[in-house]
């Protein structure tokens, strides 16, 4: 007679199951140990903190000495209150009026005739681009206008060149460029006015000298009577850089 198995008792029956669990318990007890994470410890220095007690000292209560307070006013009563009749005339003072009436006649008349008018010139000033007759430099006597005018530009160009000098504090800092000079010529022939504007006051003050010292000119007339005359002119301040 041949034995029957049992199902039930069958040892493979759930191997697989089991071999499914044990792997996925092993793939987590793995992942446990690569995710744990160490720290490095600090040794920890305990120091040990002494309170000393602060003693408040007390302050002493000082009494000032004020002063009393002062009386009280005195009550006044219907009988301190004495009336003294004033029996004394005052004679009142009387102010007359200073003001001139109607009747009064004006004797001292001013005639128009006795009054002196004096004309009172303006001064004008006119661009140089404007004026009618330029100012004559020493030396453009004689000339045509527009040879006049030629003559003033090439003699102010050559008075900047004779009289330029290079400031030594400015070569020291390096300092350069274009200094814008206005100046106006009165109605005398005098240098007046002089302003100017550069990339430092060391080259404006430059600048100005230069212009200050030029000489007295024959004024610019408009119309026939001399006027001021504006004049601009630039100056260069350049070095060579070796």
């Amino acid at each position: 007679m041949k034995a029957k198995k049992n199902p039930k008792l069958e040892i493979g029956r759930n191997s697989s199951i089991y071999f499914a669990i044990g792997l996925n318990i092993m793939l987590l007890l793995s992942w446990q140990a690569l995710e744990y994470k160490t720290y490095e410890r600090d040794d920890v220095v305990v120091d040990l903190l002494d309170v000393e007690t602060q003693f408040e000292e007390e302050i002493p209560v000082v009494t000032m000495n004020t002063p009393p307070p002062p009386p009280p006013p005195p009550v006044i009563t219907q009988e301190s209150i004495q009336i003294v009749e004033d029996t004394e005339e005052i004679e009142e003072t009387v102010f007359e009026s200073t003001e001139t009436s109607q009747e009064e006649a004006i004797r001292d008349v001013v005639e128009v005739s006795d009054v002196n008018v004096e004309e009172v010139e303006e001064e004008v000033e006119v661009a140089f681009a404007l004026i009618e007759n330029v100012p004559i430099f020493p030396g453009c006597e004689g000339l045509p206008k527009q040879k006049m005018k030629d003559c003033f530009q090439k003699k102010i160009q050559e008075h900047v060149i004779k009289n330029f000098e290079y400031p030594e504090e400015a070569l020291d800092l390096g300092i350069q460029g274009r200094v814008s000079v206005v100046f106006i010529i009165d109605s005398k022939g005098y240098i007046t006015g002089i302003k100017s504007r550069g990339p430092d006051k060391i080259l404006e003050k430059e600048a100005e000298r230069i212009i200050g010292i030029l000489p007295k000119m024959k004024p610019g007339t408009q119309r026939g009577r001399p006027v001021k005359v504006a004049y601009s002119i630039p100056i260069f301040f350049k070095y060579n850089e070796g």
